[in-house]
């Protein structure tokens, strides 16, 4: 086993520079669909490290014949760059490893309503803000520094591993089924998200859709003669609460989330409708979110929810004789449980132990993560462990910076653990 100290005054000796890496990747504004100039800025910062990179885009691998890939709507898949890095081992004697972390950033908002402009990467405390500074890119830090740690030090993996950053995590998961239809494997795979410095032990699934409501315009002096179909999409969004309250109380009896209070959660996140503020609007879209146990199939939830909208337009006479579109789209995604018990797993627990001085605890989301591609669908042990940080997808998301450099030390000591090392 690799000497701690050693990879602690490694992890010390660069850490100013991870610092610095990260403030340069979160200044990348890398929202869906513009995350091509951060891709060909990783794949130019690997090359320069030495890998042998991997530049693709979803339109390179074949997406929609695989049933596990997500509809996209408004993103060209030709434009949506993924990279790879490849460290291959002159004699693999170790364990090979896959570690995969998502660049792409939700929507910040309002600028105006943060306390520091979201892509300065401003460091203030002891943290550093901006979008996506904590979901993920403090975790891609991690990675790549972990990596460069066990260089420091004088040493390599004794084994292959691959260092992947991909798009569409927080939209459909398509980045991350794309590396392993472009054929890459490993014995093992590692997600750096924020968990602060937890194991993930199971997450939900997510699907996304939208409805799409029609109405009949007339003025609104005589809107009693028309349709507001605003109100009508209000009326399916109450409908779907509804369902949804139905799906957390059966939810108490899950082996896995009986003990999360409320572990499905609906949300309808975008809305657009109407036309003038004096008529009563023709048509309204809004965009839903919607979770499901690990134990409930797909296409089982999609079909939930139609029945659930079904059943709120008959008792509304327009909507009877006008029934609303849903349009699948972005996720549809299956939950995932890791199994306690896995190699894997054992040792990025001793790892943790080292560096912490205490067990390492596992978490229960209701959010979703790449994990269940490796894990479910292609059987790899599929570890998600990272940094601590706060305010995901909210105001002045921010990271720990002393998290940052426990994190890269820990991965440091796993990935010297796992795959065992050789000299420099």
């Amino acid at each position: 086993m690799t000497d701690l100290a050693k990879l602690t005054a490694a992890v010390d000796s660069i850490f100013d520079a991870q610092v610095a890496w990260l403030q340069d990747i979160v200044r990348f504004p890398s929202r869906r669909g513009e995350e091509a100039p951060l891709q060909d800025w990783i794949a130019r910062d690997f090359a320069k490290r030495g890998y042998s990179v991997d530049r693709y885009t979803l339109a390179d691998v074949g997406l929609p014949a695989h049933e596990k890939a997500a509809p996209m709507v408004g993103v060209d898949p030709a434009g949506s760059i993924q990279v790879v890095a490849s460290h291959r081992a002159a004699t693999a004697t170790g364990r090979s490893l896959i570690i995969q972390g998502h660049i792409d950033v939700v929507p910040e908002g309002p600028v105006e309503m943060w306390t520091h402009p979201p892509f300065a990467a401003t460091i203030r405390d002891g943290w550093l803000y901006g979008r996506g500074a904590n979901d993920m890119k403090a975790g891609v830090s991690c990675m790549v520094f972990a990596m460069e740690a066990l260089r420091a030090a004088g040493l390599q993996p004794a084994a292959d591993v691959y260092l992947q950053t991909v798009t569409e995590e927080e939209s459909t998961g398509n980045g991350a089924l794309s590396t392993l239809l472009r054929g890459y494997r490993a014995e093992a795979v590692i997600i750096p998200e924020p968990t602060h410095h937890t194991i993930t032990r199971t997450h939900t699934g997510t699907i996304w859709f939208r409805l799409r409501v029609q109405g009949v315009p007339v003025h609104v002096a005589v809107a009693q003669d028309g349709s507001n179909a605003i109100m009508s999409a209000y009326h399916l969004i109450n409908a779907l609460n509804a369902h949804t309250k139905a799906l957390n109380e059966a939810a108490k009896t899950d082996k896995w989330y009986s003990v999360i209070r409320d572990p499905i959660k609906f949300n309808p996140g975008i809305i657009r409708g109407g036309d003038w503020a004096s008529s009563t609007p023709s048509w309204c879209e809004v965009d839903c979110r919607i979770g499901l146990l690990p134990s409930t199939d797909v296409k089982d939830a999609m079909a939930a929810v139609e029945a659930a909208v079904k059943a709120a337009t008959a008792g509304d006479n327009f909507l009877a004789n006008n029934p609303p579109e849903i349009i699948w789209h972005g996720f549809q995604a299956d939950g995932f449980i890791l199994e306690p018990g896995s190699t894997a797993e054992a040792v990025l627990a001793a790892a943790h132990v080292q560096v912490h001085g205490k067990p390492m605890e596992d978490r229960r989301t209701t959010a979703v993560n790449d994990t269940r591609y490796y894990g479910r669908y292609f059987n790899i042990p599929a570890l998600c462990y990272g940094p601590a940080g706060e305010g995901n997808h909210g105001f002045d998301e921010r990271t720990s910076l002393a998290d940052l450099r426990r994190c890269t030390l820990t991965m440091a000591k796993f990935i010297a653990d796992w795959c065992g090392t050789a000299p420099v």
